[in-house]
């Protein structure tokens, strides 16, 4: 996998507006936010795509999706509402190759996307 903006973040040598990390997990507001809540959570392994996991990741990725609810109840719009999205590769809407699910909140959301 290449190196990526994400993979910067998490050595700190680019910044972010960090909200939430644990030993294998870093999520930080997205610079380009879709709602009103607009944070990314990435793994600290680097993995470029959900395609790219394999049962050795089983509990990383359940750790992954178990910081997005436990962030979005820290935060008081767990009960309210929230999305959680992986893209996946380019025709999926990816941009940057190190995976990474966008919680969007603090507006009701549409459906389909896009």
């Amino acid at each position: 996998m290449s190196d990526t903006i994400f993979s910067k973040i998490i050595r700190r040598e680019i910044p972010a507006d960090i909200v939430y990390e644990n030993d294998e997990v870093l999520a930080f507001r997205d610079l380009n936010p879709q709602a009103p809540v607009h944070v990314l959570f990435i793994p600290k392994k680097p993995l470029a795509t959900l395609n790219d996991a394999t049962l050795a990741d089983e509990a990383l990725l359940g750790n992954l999706l178990l910081a997005v609810a436990d962030y979005a109840k820290q935060e008081g719009f767990a009960e309210r509402g929230y999305r959680a999205v992986i893209n996946c590769n380019e025709d999926g809407g990816q941009t940057v190759f190190h995976l990474h699910v966008h919680l969007l909140a603090g507006r009701r959301l549409s459906w389909p996307p896009g």
